[in-house]
């Protein structure tokens, strides 16, 4: 009997049906991946499975069973006693998943109490030990510490602590591994696949195929909230029977240069009918009956009755054609834009030392350029970032933008210059005003730069919403009605809003498919092209480093261990560091 079986699963919100009829089911010892694009319904689904799909969902489904028990009839009570203990769950948004007012320690120390699976003395030890498995280092320091004191990545990890800490039978894992650079994530993936070897069940969301190809045996593909291809792995990720599979895996940037376009061409443009194929509107290859009915699945697991033949699939190879930009890069010579000298900065810990978050970084950025900024989790990334927008005042060296002092400035001496910095932020939802709706978010920078009010904005907000690839109903929703991708592409078409001469991004497209990455990555590429603007452009992505950076900086403990063009930096690195990144984003494989 399967661990958990799913048959005929429905999640609606009011009239509107965001997951429909999903059937799968998974034995112990398995790992199911669950790929789509950002909106299709992955997510929904992860919260359905442990009893929390959201307030106002309807959840129906001919069976939904977990080790043989209805889902369906448990009471909220009877949930508790299964999240944690039996069903592990790891959220998207870690940030706002962990308890700003408690210790990450105390985070991860709770499900060991409630459900009693290790002895109270021993809870402490084991919470360590929990966190040292994740990869969090100096585990007994980052116990003692809030949420807001650690680093994106080093927040993914405690929440997967804390996931973990009961052992259950089964775990959920929506986008694990989004915040994490590639030598933390392979020891979370080892981690998992010593979990699955073990007989835990694995149900993983995530938009990045490497992660799924090194992990899972079984993948299923959704798109509006239906699935269109599932089947083993390998015969998925390497011979997809669906248009839309491939073009997810045409998307990726790690096989295509700088200055390449990315974003699959146009399809026909006629939307499905009620019962047609979800994808009918962007496939090139789609006809009336993709528009009318949606075919049975056949025994290779594609709801696509035009499943890619030997000679159709020419269409969709890899790598797929691309554009090259002719505009050079920016010459070396250009006045920099922003320029940080010799920056430093440290904090007090909790045991009265010192912490050198930033120590001597040094690196321009010309106008029109794009420097690209990687390191591991706590390398310093995110500082540097806060210094560049003048939120974080170093405590040495300088920062200049414009060829005028940035830091080192009152905020009402900033004030004027502002509107020509703009950032992305790592978590979109904690630097949402909740209160806003997306209208409102989007035109707040709007109106700064004087821009009519009323309609004409609207307008606006509703192009740059299409830009970034979102539909103008949108507009009504507030950042807790978004999905996690969708959240991202407001806060990137906030940041577009002013036109900006710089443009600070802090891993601006980690949360977003492939096929919506290649999207904004093809944006901002354009955005360069028409205004020159200039990216100093973070990301623990290495594929989506290399295709869009002029230069490269890698940093490590908080320093610079190696900077230089692009292409010499991923083909020739000479600093160890910098090597083992490298080696780490080549390793693995379908399994």
């Amino acid at each position: 009997m399967s661990l958990l079986t799913v048959e005929g699963l429905t999640v609606s919100f009011g009239p509107q049906r965001v997951v429909r009829d999903l059937s799968f089911t998974l034995d112990a010892g398995q790992c199911l991946a669950v790929v789509g694009e950002s909106g299709s319904g992955k997510s929904v689904t992860a919260r359905t499975l442990v009893g929390l799909a959201g307030h106002g969902a309807h959840v129906a489904a001919r069976r939904l069973e977990f080790a043989g028990r209805d889902l369906t009839a448990l009471r909220e009570r009877e949930w508790r006693g299964l999240r944690g203990r039996r069903i592990g769950l790891v959220l998207q948004d870690a940030l706002v998943s962990l308890d700003p007012l408690r210790t990450v320690g105390a985070e991860v120390a709770e499900p060991l109490r409630v459900h009693g699976t290790v002895p109270r003395p021993l809870v402490p030890q084991r919470v360590q030990e929990l966190l040292a498995d994740a990869g969090v280092p100096e585990p007994a320091w980052r116990a003692s510490q809030f949420p807001h004191q650690l680093s994106g990545g080093l927040r993914q990890r405690a929440l997967i602590a804390s996931a973990l800490a009961a052992r259950p039978e089964l775990l959920i894992a929506d986008e694990p591994t989004t915040a994490l650079d590639v030598t933390v994530q392979a020891q979370i993936l080892d981690l998992f696949a010593g979990l699955r070897d073990a007989g835990t069940a694995l149900v993983l969301i995530s938009h990045d195929l490497s992660v799924v190809a090194r992990l899972a045996d079984h993948v299923a593909v959704m798109h509006a909230g239906r699935l269109v291809e599932t089947g083993p792995a390998e015969q998925v990720l390497n011979r997809p029977r669906h248009p839309y599979t491939r073009s997810l895996l045409d998307a990726v940037p790690g096989a295509h240069a700088k200055g390449a376009r990315l974003s699959a061409p146009p399809g026909t443009g006629l939307p499905p009918g009620p019962d047609g194929c979800s994808y009918a509107a962007s496939c090139p290859r789609a006809d009336d009956d993709c528009r009318t009915f949606l075919p049975s699945r056949d025994a290779l697991g594609s709801l696509c009755h035009h499943p890619l033949s030997q000679a159709a699939a020419a269409t969709y190879a890899r790598p797929v054609a691309v554009t090259v930009a002719t505009d050079p890069a920016p010459p070396p010579t250009a006045a920099p834009l922003l320029e940080v000298v010799s920056v430093g900065k440290r904090y007090r810990r909790a045991d009265g030392a010192d912490h050198h978050a930033v120590h001597d970084v040094s690196f321009q950025v010309a106008p029109g350029e794009t420097l690209g900024v990687v390191g591991e989790s706590g390398s310093g990334k995110t500082t540097v970032a806060r210094i560049a927008l003048g939120l974080v005042e170093p405590d040495s060296g300088s920062v200049r933008f414009g060829g005028d002092r940035w830091s080192g400035l009152s905020e009402r001496q900033r004030r004027p210059r502002r509107l020509r910095v703009q950032a992305v932020q790592q978590d979109p939802l904690g630097s949402f005003d909740p209160r806003w709706d997306v209208e409102r978010l989007i035109g707040e920078p709007l109106a700064r730069t004087g821009a009519p009010r009323g309609r004409a904005r609207r307008e606006q907000v509703g192009e740059l919403l299409h830009r970034v690839g979102l539909a103008p109903e949108l507009m009504r929703r507030r950042p807790i009605e978004l999905s996690g991708g969708q959240r991202q592409r407001v806060a990137i078409a906030r940041a577009l809003a002013p036109e900006p001469d710089l443009i600070v991004a802090d891993e601006p497209v980690s949360a977003l498919d492939a096929s919506v990455q290649a999207q904004i990555l093809d944006l901002l590429a354009d955005l360069q092209r028409e205004l020159g603007t200039a990216l100093l452009f973070i990301s623990h992505d290495l594929g989506v480093i290399r295709h869009i950076s002029d230069r490269v900086v890698v940093m490590q403990g908080g320093r610079v261990v190696e900077a230089g063009a692009a292409e010499e930096v991923f083909t020739a690195p000479t600093h160890p560091y910098a090597k083992e990144l490298l080696a780490a984003r080549s390793g693995g494989g379908a399994r």
